[in-house]
């Protein structure tokens, strides 16, 4: 009931920026966090809403101070403010995450949305990946969870900033059920060249 209020007055001032019907559940939460643990960090959070994942970042052992939050409605902003004083928390539009400077190149690790992407169109899809990618390093990832039967993110756009998607999970116990996308950069061919070489 504590995440379920904010959530309603969020939706009712503008379900156009909710895009779903109910929090996401703790069984989603858990399974969007479940490949990253204290060697995945810095993490950012794009839509946190209640913060229903960040909770779960901190039941695997993150540290608060390692989460960067990035939120546009005021009234979740507000929220997770108080129930996460240490976290870096800024009240922005995730499209425009490139332009803003926020980290150095490469240094973030982990990066989890739950943005709903299958509502936006694929200029602020581009937005958003690519602005978290400028600041991932170069082994870092990407996850997304998505409501549809598909990789929200548009082939196109992961030819484009060459990623590539992977489905990582699914759980029924969310409303709807849901998947998580793990979205990380291509094998870069020195890699694969060096791998090749010491087989």
């Amino acid at each position: 009931m504590s995440d379920f209020l904010p959530f309603i007055r969020a939706w009712v001032t503008d379900p156009r920026k909710i895009s779903a019907i109910s929090p996401s559940s703790p069984a989603l939460a858990r399974l969007i966090t479940s490949e990253i643990n204290t060697q995945s960090t810095p993490v950012l959070e794009l839509g946190p809403g209640t913060g229903v994942f960040t909770r779960a970042l901190l039941d695997r052992g993150l540290r608060e101070d390692d989460l960067t939050l990035i939120e546009a409605g005021p009234g979740f902003s507000r929220l997770l403010s108080e129930r996460y004083p240490k976290a870096r928390i800024l009240q922005m539009d995730a499209c425009r995450l490139g332009k803003k400077g926020l980290f150095g190149a490469g240094e973030l690790a982990s990066a989890i949305s739950g943005l709903p992407l299958l509502s936006m169109s694929p200029r602020q899809i581009m937005g958003i990946l690519s602005g978290s990618f400028e600041y991932l390093r170069e082994d870092g990832a990407f996850y997304q969870f998505t409501y549809g039967p598909r990789c929200p993110v548009p082939e196109a756009i992961l030819a484009r900033l060459d990623l590539q998607a992977t489905r990582i999970g699914t759980t029924v116990r969310n409303v709807p059920p849901s998947s998580v996308y793990k979205i990380e950069r291509k094998s870069r061919p020195e890699i694969v060249s060096e791998v090749r070489k010491s087989a």
